[in-house]
């Protein structure tokens, strides 16, 4: 005997197989009080579980993108759809906004955004139409008369006739966005799934809340450092110079500098101070202007420019230390002067040679009553590259020091040769393969820093 057609609910099939060797029903028996409330317990734990497991995952994500797509696949899997599309669009107007698609291809996206915002849940959810904080189901879009003839277009064109759509709100964070579900027959989540999907995206929004806080701090904070730094570079006849600077959250004190000197001459300067955070930024703005202004005075001795710098550094900040590098260069007579306080060496990249630059060893600035070291020069041949970085460049590799620069080395020896005659290819290749798979673009605190100086 087959059993009777039960309704469809999106996501639930709700036809129990039927065994083919029952020759006649059986009498049914009352299930006794106590099994049924067992039933219901076992029933409630498992949902229980079901909700903990998936909040756990989305607790454990800790950019604003893993998190959205974490949240459109959790609501899938609660709500039974396929695909599924999320509006990310804070109330106050602030950034981050975007849309992330489930299923859905770029072009997907492109003919939903071509539908009226209020001809669809999703729009009335962004709105903060009114009756819409539980959700709205359409549980069948090409049955519906009143359906806008765009939606049905746009619709029957993506292959979906059901869905359902959730607000990302809470009283603590306000509206966030939307998110919709797509079926791709009709139906709708049952009132079960509408309660454990509801819970969870409150959940969700509270994390999200948070997230966008600190996407937004992050932002903020690479902003000053990039106005703390040079918004351009000079030109100057017989060099080319090429920059790239990567921050961690919180703000880090690397820096680095090229100013034009008197007479067709120039300053390169690489730094770092000690620490992170905004003190740490505001500490590397003060020693990068002193700098300046040294460099301006006595350039041609790089010596001198950093004693100045560290006699500074020791009477206001006395309890902080700094590394730092200035090198005066005389393109035309390819003649550079250095000097280096507690900072890696440069290294030079050329057709012939690719070796680090022999600087005299020395304490960083403000850990000795009085800091002097030898400068060093060297002549860059025609043609050669060379690079100033700091150590966060070699500190996010992971890799002890001197394998990290035995990396760097190498990274360097490998920049393709019809890419050396441009710094900024040099810079991008080295960064590339020091830091690959996006390390460079990680929470790391470690700050990067690699100016390029591309002698004629």
């Amino acid at each position: 005997m087959s059993a009777p057609h039960l309704p469809k609910v999106a996501g639930i099939d709700p036809e129990v197989p039927v065994s083919t060797h029952t020759a006649a029903p059986l009498r049914e028996v009352p299930a006794a009080p106590g099994v049924f409330i067992q039933d219901r317990l076992a029933g409630w734990v498992s949902d229980l579980t079901t909700l903990h497991e998936l909040t756990e995952r989305l607790a454990g994500t800790a950019t604003l993108d893993a998190a959205l797509n974490e949240l459109l696949h959790a609501g899938a899997a609660l709500v039974g759809a396929r695909r599924g599309l999320l509006v990310l669009e804070p109330a106050d107007h602030g950034t981050p906004s975007t849309t992330l698609g489930l299923g859905l291809s770029h072009a997907d996206l492109g003919h939903l955004e071509t539908v009226e915002r209020g001809a669809t849940a999703l729009g009335r959810v962004l709105d903060g139409v009114p009756d819409t904080a539980d959700g709205i189901a359409s549980p069948d879009l090409l049955g519906d008369k009143d359906l806008d003839p765009r939606h049905r277009e746009v619709a029957t064109r993506l292959g979906y006739a059901a869905s359902y759509a959730l607000p990302l709100a809470s009283e603590a964070a306000g509206r966030l966005g939307g998110a919709a579900w797509l079926y791709d027959e009709p139906g709708e989540p049952s009132e079960k799934q509408r309660h454990l999907v509801g819970l969870y995206a409150r959940y969700a929004t509270e994390h999200l809340a948070r997230l966008i806080e600190l996407e937004r701090a992050r932002a903020d904070v690479a902003t000053v450092a990039e106005e703390l730094l040079p918004s351009r570079l000079p030109r100057i006849p017989g060099v080319q110079l090429a920059a790239r600077h990567r921050t961690g959250p919180r703000g880090g004190g690397d820096w680095y500098d090229a100013l034009p000197l008197p007479e067709h001459t120039l300053g390169l300067a690489v730094g770092s101070v000690g620490g992170s955070g905004p003190s740490a930024m505001a500490a590397m703005g003060r020693l990068r202007a002193s700098l300046r202004a040294y460099a301006v005075m006595e350039g041609e001795d790089p010596v001198a420019v950093l004693s100045d710098l560290e006699l500074l550094l020791r009477l206001t900040e006395p309890a902080r230390t700094a590394t730092a590098l200035f090198a005066y260069c005389e393109p035309a007579a390819r003649k550079v002067v250095l000097a280096g306080a507690g900072h890696t060496p440069p290294l030079v990249l050329g057709e012939r040679r690719c070796e680090f630059v022999e600087t005299t060893l020395s304490a960083p600035l403000g850990m000795l009553a009085c800091w002097e070291a030898p400068s060093v020069e060297f002549s860059p041949a025609p043609g050669e590259t060379v690079l100033l970085y700091t150590d966060g460049l070699l500190r996010r590799t992971g890799d002890p020091m001197d394998r990290a620069f035995a990396r760097l080395h190498s990274a360097a020896a490998s920049v393709p040769k019809a890419g050396r005659h441009d710094p900024a290819a040099v810079a991008d290749h080295v960064l590339r393969t020091m830091l690959p798979d996006g390390l460079d673009r990680t929470d790391s605190a470690e700050d990067v820093v690699i100016l390029a100086a591309h002698f004629d």
